[in-house]
């Protein structure tokens, strides 16, 4: 089920972040940044206590796979094809699963900005976030790592656009810039990526007593978007009978 809605409002970029480089960076350019930007989430976060738990869907005792993020990067028509519409998809198939898991009716808002950018926000159980032996809060790798279930496997699930799944990593890479918010009932959370590398820490946020995920990303210049083709993809997303889909359009019009 999908509801459309549209806002004529302006929104800025969020003020709170630097401006993303050039709208057409040299690929250098970002592979040398994102370079940096692994080795100092590697420098800064231990992997020893998260080596035991089990990993269902992402490696826990990962933190960047820049290897894997260069992959996607460097074939966008490969891993997003149709554009920010598959992209889209792959956030709310995790809506999905939370809210089958869940056993219930999940609820997915997609949002179209001013600026460009996607928001998805689901009301499932949020990112698994656990602490570790030395009190540390670590949340599992969704965005910097492959999902262990999809990315390259030969059965991997169909999303509606008809093309294979291949997890929120996708996203991730493919985004000038991306914040992952998370509510948990044991505490929420915030943090910010640029091309699926870390930026900030966790950073807390005030708990409202709901639970979920909203996934804010600027997709790279070079991924189209259209909001036909996005009306159009989430209509065929009631695939997912357990997802009421809500589409807010805010562009200028």
């Amino acid at each position: 089920m999908i509801s459309l809605s549209h806002s004529t409002a302006a929104h800025q970029r969020l003020s709170s972040r630097p401006a993303a480089p050039g709208r057409t960076p040299h690929q250098s350019v970002i592979l040398t940044r994102v370079w940096f930007l692994d080795r100092y989430w590697e420098d800064h976060l231990m992997r020893d206590s998260s080596t035991s738990w089990e990993n269902t869907t992402h490696d826990w005792a990962a933190i960047v796979d820049h290897e894997h993020l260069a992959q996607i990067r460097e074939q966008p028509t490969t891993y997003a094809p149709g554009g920010v519409e598959h992209l889209i998809l792959e956030v709310l198939a995790y809506a999905a699963d939370g809210a089958e898991a869940a056993g219930r009716a999940g609820r997915g808002i997609v949002t179209l900005h001013a600026d460009g950018s996607v928001s998805v926000a689901d009301d499932a159980s949020g990112t698994d976030t656990r602490t570790d032996a030395a009190g540390r809060v670590i949340r599992k790798p969704v965005m910097a790592t492959k999902d262990l279930r999809f990315f390259d496997h030969p059965d991997a699930e169909t999303l509606p656009d008809g093309h294979a799944r291949r997890g929120m990593s996708v996203v991730a890479a493919l985004s000038e810039w991306l914040i992952h918010t998370n509510r948990r009932t044991n505490g929420s959370w915030t943090q910010t990526y640029e091309h699926g590398v870390p930026t900030t820490d966790l950073t807390p946020v005030a708990g409202d007593g709901t639970t979920g995920t909203t996934v804010h990303f600027q997709p790279d210049t070079a991924i189209l978007m259209s909001l036909r083709v996005v009306t159009c993809e989430l209509q065929r997303a009631a695939r997912w009978p357990q997802l009421h889909i809500e589409l807010v359009d805010k562009r200028p019009r």
